[in-house]
């Protein structure tokens, strides 16, 4: 094999792997954004010094190192309005890194507040905001309308939980991310077969 051929068969390997990379992570996340539904819930848990409120979602098992994090947290955001900037930083960084772990996602960081997430993920969020499905369903063909249907149905069934009962927050995230998996899977699944 010459050298011609090696390097187009490199190449081809690394766009390959590229491509298996970049659709391993998920287009529409917003759990990583600073205006997402896991920062939100940090910045409630700081507020009201109520930790339940974040833990909801994490895997039980990583609980206590957000609790640890938040411990710290409130510990060090009372020295200076600069040393609470960055510990709520810290805090919001350690629970999306965690939650994402949690779901089998990389890392990669928060993303600002307003980040470009398509259509689909703000209003499947308007949607459970206002228990009105009907302009999500406007973006999909009748036949996905049911699966949609089942899935909004189950999260919106469970988000009125007592924030303290960490269990049922747990099933509300759980029902809340299928949910947007979802009606980002068929979304994208949609617009592939356009293309």
């Amino acid at each position: 094999m010459n050298c011609r051929n090696i390097h187009r068969t490199i190449g081809v390997l690394l766009a390959i792997v590229s491509m298996l990379v970049l659709t391993a992570i998920p287009t529409f996340g917003h759990c990583d954004t600073m205006d997402g539904p896991v920062v939100k819930a940090a910045q409630a848990a700081l507020k009201t010094r109520n930790v339940n409120l974040v833990v909801i979602w994490v895997k039980a098992k990583d609980e206590a190192e957000v609790k640890e994090a938040f411990r710290k947290t409130l510990k060090v955001r009372r020295l200076s309005r600069t040393a609470r900037e960055l510990a709520d930083r810290y805090f919001f960084e350690t629970v999306v890194r965690i939650h994402r772990t949690g779901e089998g996602a990389p890392y990669i960081g928060l993303k600002p507040a307003g980040t470009d997430l398509g259509p689909v993920i703000p209003l499947a969020d308007r949607s459970l905001e206002d228990g009105v499905l009907a302009p999500l369903l406007k973006l999909f063909p009748d036949s996905a309308r049911s699966d949609i249907g089942k899935y909004f149905s189950d999260a919106f069934s469970k988000k009125k939980f007592n924030r303290n009962d960490v269990a049922a927050g747990r099933q509300y995230v759980e029902a809340y991310s299928s949910f947007l998996e979802c009606v980002e899977h068929l979304y994208e699944q949609q617009h592939q077969n356009a293309s």
